[in-house]
């Protein structure tokens, strides 16, 4: 059966004590909707609707970015869940199937869990995510009679037995599409928040002769992020969670509580990495490279047996081909370096193309930027590159070409060939015992 998903993401967050919208606060290099909608990915939506609020246009362009398929509805009025849902029904107009409710800032629902909910379907109209909370707190409990769901009760609504329910609402719901969109229809704002409350529907559906029922999680997984605080412990999670994760697929983390991963980083089996490396987004480390201490990574492409750092950083756009050497105090950019090559010391190699088995000497700069345009370096395979080079863009070191160390290459260099550009060295005798005389001289004067 289709499916279809709508994830809540109107809400201002105002504990956030930030102007940006709370869904796209971030844990893992990826804002919180990012990691909703990875998860409502494992049910195979065929169609995605967003509810933005405020921030929209600022929701409107991360879920463009993060999930390109998905409609964007706004919630112009903050008038309660039930109401954001009720936004999804223009872009669900003639859709025929499920649909499941996530919320944009509970990053950590488990795509099984997901799944679960999904098939319980099958024995019920309505199917509500719970868990059994430790301190149900001020969470919405779930009234329930043997395996049925009678409804659900928010907090600041609630008798005082009825808050003895350790039962408590996730707020994921799945139902099917029209039936959903029916019943949020009927609701009422008759509460003590004057809100429209999409936990509300579980009373109606039972009013109509529906069954509902409830799938359970680990506690865990329904946390939700309101502040701060609640964002750095989830970050903390994530961390935790994702270098399990690396470890049980074979990678080596030598000290893994310093390791920092994104949420798409991809690492393969028998790679080492060392202690105090960060993985922005869109890192891929293949089997038995090896990324040495302190060294940054982001939208890079490591190939296997390369060795990166320690203190070396990778930008967006850096290709290490197999066998690559990058070292301390490196940085590359929106460069492919080939099979083999070596940049080992304090060299920055940026919109360049760098041969197999190439040798770039420490502190080589390409000057890849005149202030407006960026150009390209070429150096070809089995180039030798000189310490102190500065490779003026756009230019072209040819194969086995070499540079002297010192130069400033502005023209092509042919393969095969030394380029050598710096000014002739003048030596003069004496000169610098007799200046340094001098200089004392003039200060013990003034002492």
């Amino acid at each position: 059966m289709a499916t279809a998903l709508i994830v809540l993401a109107a809400g201002k967050g105002s504990r956030m004590e930030s102007d940006r919208p709370k869904v796209l606060h971030e844990i893992g290099s990826a804002p919180l909707l990012a990691h909703a909608l990875a998860t409502g990915r494992a049910l195979e939506p065929s169609r995605i609707v967003v509810v933005a609020g405020h921030g929209a246009d600022e929701v409107r362009k991360a879920t463009a970015h993060w999930a390109p398929e998905a409609e964007v509805a706004e919630q112009t009025e903050q008038l309660g869940t039930g109401h954001a849902v009720a936004q999804a029904a223009p872009a669900l107009e003639g859709f025929a199937g499920d649909a499941v409710v996530l919320y944009g800032d509970t990053p950590f629902v488990r795509p099984e869990t997901l799944r679960r909910l999904a098939e319980a379907r099958a024995q019920h109209d309505v199917v509500v995510l719970g868990f059994e909370a430790a301190d149900p707190g001020r969470y919405g409990r779930l009234v329930t009679k043997e395996e049925a769901l009678l409804r659900i009760v928010e907090f600041k609504d609630a008798t005082d037995e009825e808050r003895a329910i350790t039962l408590c609402n996730s707020g994921l719901v799945a139902a099917d599409s029209a039936t959903l969109l029916s019943l949020v229809a009927d609701l009422s704002n008759d509460n003590a928040a004057g809100e429209y409350y999409l936990t509300d529907i579980v009373a109606l559906a039972r009013d109509r002769g529906l069954s509902a029922g409830v799938v359970t999680c680990d506690e865990s997984e329904t946390l939700g992020v309101n502040t701060r605080v609640e964002l750095s412990a989830a970050e903390a999670i994530f961390q935790t969670r994702a270098r399990a994760e690396a470890l049980e697929a074979g990678v080596t983390l030598v000290a893994p509580e310093t390791v920092f991963f994104a949420q798409d980083t991809c690492i393969g089996r028998d790679a080492v990495i060392e202690p105090h490396v960060v993985f922005g987004p869109g890192v891929t480390v293949e089997t038995g490279a090896t990324i040495r201490a302190f060294s940054h990574l982001e939208g890079c492409h490591v190939s296997r047996g390369a060795v990166v750092g320690p203190y070396a950083r990778l930008r967006p756009g850096a290709e290490l081909s197999e066998g690559v050497r990058v070292g301390n105090f490196v940085e590359v950019k929106n460069a492919v370096v080939a099979e083999g090559a070596k940049i080992n010391h304090l060299s920055y190699i940026g919109d360049a193309e760098i041969g197999a088995g190439a040798n770039v000497g420490a502190g080589t700069i390409t000057c890849n930027y005149d202030g407006v345009f960026k150009h390209r370096t070429t150096v070809g395979a089995g180039a030798f590159i000189g310490s102190n080079t500065m490779l003026v863009a756009p230019v072209t070191v040819g194969a086995e070409a070499m540079t002297a160390s010192g130069s400033v290459v502005t023209s092509d260099v042919p393969d095969g060939a030394l380029a050598i550009s710096r000014a002739r060295q003048e030596t003069k005798a004496g000169f610098a015992r007799r200046y340094f005389q001098k200089l004392r001289a003039l200060k013990g004067k003034k002492d």
